[in-house]
């Protein structure tokens, strides 16, 4: 015996080597990773059609593989397919993978397997129901249709969930598969709205919402279930649900609003009004009322936005824009900014929804600005967004908050990547440009990166410095004199032609202090040098300066006109005519007037219009050729003058996301900035009040009333809980008789009573002495109730034998 003993220890420990031994060379095996060998043809079909289970795994398993690798793994159809009946579950799974992969190509060799798939359908493990109903609704064939709805019928009576589960999630497949079954699957749909446990219920919303999203009369008597059972979902019908209920809200739920008294405010103390005394103190204002069923639903969300799946959270905020209060919105603020501690690909996404929430209640995440702060992980389009939440919360910023956003944004113009510089430019001007106190700063702030060797940011700096004067043209004429002065140290083209362009604007708002004409003469002598832009803007400069000139000239001789020569013919021109004979353009004046006046700015004038004759570039020339042909006139100035002159409204930067407003929150749409998609997220108006179906249509004391005893639609189908708790009920109202009233209890209330039972079974030796005790005290009192009568009744007799006598 000792032997034997000995000898099995050692198998043991052998067993113990040898498997340590193989799990060793398998993470081995897992860090050089190695391709999978490839079995010949034969041998593979070998192993399919072994009778041991081991060597079916094996063979099934390097059909997967290749299946997975995308080789032709079709050949083995029929050998795949036979071993469908297995009652090996792990043989069961991967044959049934097989045949959703390829039931589509083989469609006759495919309903071989139907029968045995129905077998499943009666299976003891609710896994290999649940599995059966899944693989049935899968293979794509159109002449089974009608047996996966019946499939799908036996599922949604199941004891199971996941059975009713795996039935909920056929509806749609079986849709798709045979549109004729709609009938069918509405009053499978119907059972399932109504089942009892949460794991059912959020896949059947998710095939509400693919096969018939606009039966909403079949959600009214599901609706406090479905509300009462989210938090208890998972994601996926969390999700579901969250899309679901706004388009019923907005269908069936009017947006009211009542009047309300509102107190004015008063002094320190508390008699002493802050306004008349004559007043009122409370005044009337209207506020929004929300329905007490929507209301159930927005308090059920506000324990999602503790998800730990983001879509969740994301969905929760849509919901409270679309339908809440602002008191809503503003609570789910917090588990919104925090997003931004995931990872990057999600933490970009969270941001385009940030912002687009930020549009509506900027004011609700000031005291989330230093959430916003620029890390130097970041990518250029995480700092982009962050710099476009700063331009909108500042605003409603405090100044302490103000400073150090502005710092922030002041920084990064130093940046070394010059898309990041460009919107930090950007983002300044849009800060001076909503708040008017912080503008001056901004603007210092922006004349400082005017002289900067980056070509680009002075350019971008200049851009928003015009914006932010012609805001305000009379408080900025010192700064565009300062501007003109860095008109030597400037080389940037597109910085150059914003100042002249500047200079021009402004010629004619102080004619004491008017530049223009000085910077006219300096520019000129540069002009063949100048970039095309610039030379654009030179002439642009020159007219505007002369027309000003011919303005005063007039107001301060109203009955002269400025002396100038007659046009000169084109043989005055050198080289004997014009050099682009494309148009045939008025005459010019005369460099060289005659007459007692002499001004610099009609040399000026011509003097430009020769150098932009002979320019290589025809925009120039050509615009040359408008000018002249406005300005040729000096009577007659009123043309150029509401060309040239006229006012210029003032730019408005919208910030960059204005126009993702009108999209969905946590969509791709809001991501990519455009619609895109089939479309059908847009909600549907409110409903107008009179118009919406009555409140107790979702009471679901009538819509229990109304199923018990009655036969349900679907073809006698009767979830599996309602059935147990039906006979238990008749089981316990035949035990009672007849004559008694039977009370109708649930399983619930029954399992219950089966647990208060044990426990009464062992109190009952210490109740019998009070029992019998209380026995003898009704005996007692009993006994002297008929003594008591029988001697009234004595008392009586003797007084009629006295009465008688």
């Amino acid at each position: 015996m000792e032997s034997i003993s000995r000898i099995s220890s050692v198998l043991e420990t052998a067993r113990d080597l040898t498997l340590d031994a193989a799990q060793s060379a398998g993470a081995v095996r897992s860090l050089n990773p190695r391709p999978p060998r490839e079995l010949p043809f034969l041998q593979v079909k070998k192993l399919l059609d072994s009778r041991n289970d081991r060597e079916i795994l094996d063979g099934l398993r390097k059909v997967i593989s290749m299946m997975y690798r995308s080789k032709p793994c079709l050949p083995y159809f029929s050998s795949v397919v036979k071993n469908v009946a297995s009652p090996n579950i792990e043989i069961k799974k991967m044959v049934y993978i097989y045949l959703l992969h390829y039931a589509e190509s083989e469609p006759d060799l495919a309903l071989l397997s139907i029968n045995t798939i129905q077998k499943s359908l009666s299976d003891q493990n609710p896994q290999v129901r649940a599995m059966a109903l899944r693989v049935m609704s899968g293979i794509r064939v159109p002449v089974i249709s009608q047996i996966v709805s019946l499939a799908i019928k036996k599922g949604c009576g199941d004891m199971s969930p996941h059975v009713r589960k795996a039935a909920a999630l056929a509806i749609p497949k079986c849709y798709r598969l045979d549109p004729n079954t709609l009938p069918q699957l509405v009053d499978y749909l119907t059972l399932l709205l109504g089942d009892k446990q949460y794991y059912v219920i959020g896949s059947a919303v998710t095939a509400f919402l693919e096969v018939c999203p606009e039966r909403v009369d079949l959600i009214h008597k599901h609706y406090r279930s479905l509300v009462r059972k989210l938090v208890d979902m998972d994601e996926w019908g969390q999700l579901a649900t969250l899309r679901l209920v706004p388009v019923y809200a907005r269908k069936c739920f009017p947006k009211r609003t009542k009047t309300v008294n509102k107190s004015k405010a008063k002094g320190f103390y508390g008699d002493e009004a802050s306004g008349d005394d004559n007043d009122d103190d409370t005044a009337r204002e209207e506020v929004e009322f929300l329905d007490p069923d929507l209301e159930l639903f927005l308090k059920a969300c506000k324990s999602l936005l503790q998800s730990r799946n983001s879509a969740v959270i994301v969905s929760v905020v849509r919901c409270y824009l679309d339908l809440a209060t602002p008191e809503y919105i503003d609570s789910a603020i917090g588990p919104l900014v925090a997003l931004l501690r995931t990872p990057q690909d999600i933490q970009q996404v969270a941001l385009y929804n940030i912002v687009a929430v930020c549009l509506v209640r900027p004011q609700s995440f000031v005291r989330y600005a230093n959430h916003f702060l620029v890390h130097a992980s970041d990518p250029s389009d995480v700092a982009r967004l962050k710099f476009e939440l700063w331009t909108l919360i500042f605003p409603h910023c405090e100044s302490h908050i103000r400073d150090m956003i502005l710092s922030e944004l002041e920084h990064f113009t130093r940046a070394p990547d010059p898309e990041l510089v460009q919107e930090s430019v950007r983002a300044i001007g849009r800060c001076a440009q909503h708040d008017s106190q912080a503008s001056a700063r901004c603007l210092r702030l922006l004349l400082n990166q005017v002289s900067s060797q980056d070509g680009n940011l002075a350019a971008e700096s200049l851009t928003v410095i015009r914006h932010l004067i012609q805001q305000n043209p009379q408080a900025h004429t010192t700064t565009v004199i300062r501007l003109a002065q860095n008109l030597d140290t400037t080389p940037n083209p597109d910085a150059r032609a914003t100042i002249i362009w500047l200079v021009g604007e402004f010629a004619g708002v102080d004619s004491e202090h008017d530049i223009a004409p000085d910077v006219l003469r300096i520019l000129t002598k540069g002009f063949a040098d100048e970039s095309e832009p610039a030379k654009l803007q030179i002439v642009l400069l020159a007219a505007k300066v002369y027309l000003h000139h011919l303005n005063r000239t007039k107001e301060r001789n109203p009955q002269s006109q400025p002396a100038l020569s007659p046009p000169p013919s084109s043989d005055e021109w050198p080289g004997g005519g014009a050099p682009s004979p494309r148009h045939d353009s008025p005459p010019l004046p005369n460099p060289h007037p005659p007459g007692p006046e002499d001004h610099p700015i009609p040399k000026l004038w011509s003097h430009i219009l020769l150098l932009a004759r002979y320019d290589t570039s025809y925009d120039l020339r050509d615009r040359t050729r408008t000018y002249r042909a406005l300005l040729s006139d000096p009577k007659s100035t009123q043309l150029a003058s509401l060309l040239l002159l006229a006012p210029k409204p003032a730019p408005h930067a919208p910030s960059p996301s204005e126009h993702r407003k009108a999209l969905p929150l946590g969509s791709s749409s809001l991501v990519l900035g455009t619609k895109v998609g089939l479309g059908g997220s847009e909600l549907p108006d409110w409903v107008k009040e009179g118009e919406e179906p009555d409140p107790s249509v979702r009471d679901e004391a009538a819509g229990r009333e109304g199923g018990r005893g009655a036969v349900p639609s679907a073809g006698g189908v009767r979830p599996a809980g309602e059935a147990l708790d039906v006979a238990v009920r008749e089981e316990r109202g035949r035990e009672k008789g007849k004559g008694k009233a039977v009370v109708e209890k649930s399983l619930e209330d029954w399992l219950g009573e089966v647990e208060e039972e044990g426990g009464e079974e062992d109190e009952g030796e210490s109740e019998e002495g009070s029992a019998e005790t209380e026995t003898e005290e009704e005996e007692e009192s009993e006994y002297e109730e008929v003594t008591d009568s029988e001697e009234e009744n004595g008392d009586e007799g003797e007084k009629r034998g006295l009465v008688a006598g």
